[in-house]
């Protein structure tokens, strides 16, 4: 009898190509996201006079440097965006991949296109040349993010060579609360096992909570395995895995949809498989997080103070803590509903899919921002599906910016910041020093949370902000 074997196992053992005695294996590709920073890797192929292998298995679409207040190249105003972006569009017909532009109606970030479009698919390998590639993990998938040099052995050979990481799972048991979402979730577990938690492995999540999840929530799960250390997270696919791939453009159709099918079912692990590292977190604990220093793991549930430095035993830690509140502008013991924020941004990949937008919406509904706030919808079709349903008015009725999709303030790369000294509540996943602009100070916080933040001027409770209308 074969031997029980994890999901990840599974998956890694199905694409090996090539194992070397150093401990590095060749695996093949089965798709390839590239955006607006990838241009390096299309440089080094055109330096090198090659071609990309698999074109029909490569895909772009720009997201960092898309300004979201414009809606096609022509009317960017910076020319050092606009250039980039039409330097990937002339490199997508010189190379022959697929290209989402802004004329296509199907652009949007990598890691919301991706899904939507069934281009991610249960059981393949997935790379991007950026390090939240993992959201795609959600699906059942062995996702993860490369380098500049990796990107164009990519698109040359559709192969990588990789040192395989170890197993972990992280289990999340109990029922979510009213208010806690899927950011919540990994960001407890962020807070519960460090940022270097996971370093090494490919995670997955699994639990009655984890399970729990719509597609919306366990992509922001697996999104934010990097924030953790992690290589890689995944969830095994089931029903609302399934449910969510049929009938997209790139999905299989017909006899090949009932072949994939099958072989999706075989993807979870086995009974009894043995992972190198193993976490449980109580999912019936968890409340709406919100970060307070330069490292999602520097997280407190709402109704908690800014934690003493003084409490921490570790000395290095410690002394991390204190740089971190002397940059964040906090003092220990200041409860987190007493902080003001002079902006608000709800979008990224990890929260600008339709159902983080219909949560921040539900806050918003009949109530006024009293500070900026932007709304950034993580591609084309999320933007049509939320105005379809009237969200967008939702949005501006309480005087918030509905804007085109694209990456935003999560980066700022395209413009979109926080002025020196500022204080974001942000939906986006990283909150290191200078991250949305220099000096900005970023909290990290889900939708419903940014959006309750944004109609009090400060961190509020979202449940409470909310009683009596679930």
């Amino acid at each position: 009898m074969a031997p029980a074997k994890t999901m990840f196992a599974k998956l890694w053992d199905a694409h090996v190509v090539l194992e070397r005695d150093d401990g590095q294996t060749l695996l093949y590709i089965d798709r390839h996201l590239c955006h607006d920073g990838s241009r390096q890797g299309f440089s080094k192929l055109k330096d090198q006079g090659r071609k990309v292998r698999r074109p029909d298995l490569t895909f772009a679409s720009p997201d960092h440097y898309r300004p979201t207040d414009v809606k096609s190249v022509a009317e960017i105003q910076d020319d050092k965006m606009r250039a980039i972006l039409e330097e990937l569009s002339a490199n997508a017909e010189r190379f022959g991949i697929h290209h989402f532009g802004l004329d296509s109606g199907m652009d949007g970030i990598a890691h919301v296109v991706g899904p939507e479009l069934g281009i991610t698919l249960p059981g393949i390998s997935l790379v991007c040349g950026d390090s939240h590639t993992a959201t795609h993990g959600a699906l059942g998938a062995f996702a993860f993010g490369i380098g500049a040099s990796e990107v164009a052995h990519v698109f040359a050979t559709q192969t990588l060579w990789q040192k395989k990481p170890k197993a972990m799972r992280v289990t999340v048991d109990g029922k979510l609360g009213f208010g806690v979402s899927g950011k919540d979730v990994v960001l407890a577990i962020i807070g519960q096992i460090s940022a270097a938690g996971a370093t090494g492995h490919a995670v997955e999540y699994a639990g009655s909570a984890i399970r729990g999840l719509d597609m919306e929530g366990r992509m922001t799960v697996c999104n934010m395995t990097i924030e953790a250390g992690g290589r890689a997270g995944m969830i095994a696919p089931d029903e609302t895995t399934f449910d969510y791939c049929n009938g997209r453009m790139f999905a299989p159709k017909g006899e090949k949809w009932d072949k994939a099918l099958a072989y999706w079912q075989t993807l979870p692990s086995d009974d009894g498989a043995e992972f190198d590292t193993e976490a449980t977190v109580d999912g019936n604990a968890i409340a709406p997080m919100v970060t307070w220093g330069t490292s999602p793991e520097n997280v407190v549930p709402v109704t908690e103070a800014v934690p003493d430095p003084a409490n921490e035993l570790d000395p290095v830690r410690r002394k991390t803590q204190e740089g971190s509140l002397d940059y964040m502008g906090l003092k220990p013991g200041t409860p987190m509903t007493d902080i003001a924020v002079d902006k608000v941004f709800i979008g990224s990949c990890t929260n600008a899919r339709i159902e983080d937008l219909r949560i921040a919406a539900k806050v918003a509904k009949g109530r006024r921002a009293q500070v900026r706030t932007l709304v950034v919808p993580g591609s084309q079709q999320v933007k049509r599906a939320a105005e379809a349903e009237g969200l967008d008015k939702v949005f501006t009725d309480a005087g918030m910016e509905w804007r085109e999709p694209g990456c935003s303030m999560c980066v700022g790369m395209n413009g979109d910041l926080l002025e020196p000294g500022e204080r974001s509540a942000s939906t986006s996943n990283r909150n290191f020093m200078g991250r949305q602009g220099e000096g900005g100070r970023t909290h990290l916080v889900g939708p419903a949370m940014a959006a309750a933040a944004s109609v009090s001027g400060h961190f509020a409770d979202v449940r409470q902000l909310m009683e009596g209308s679930n």
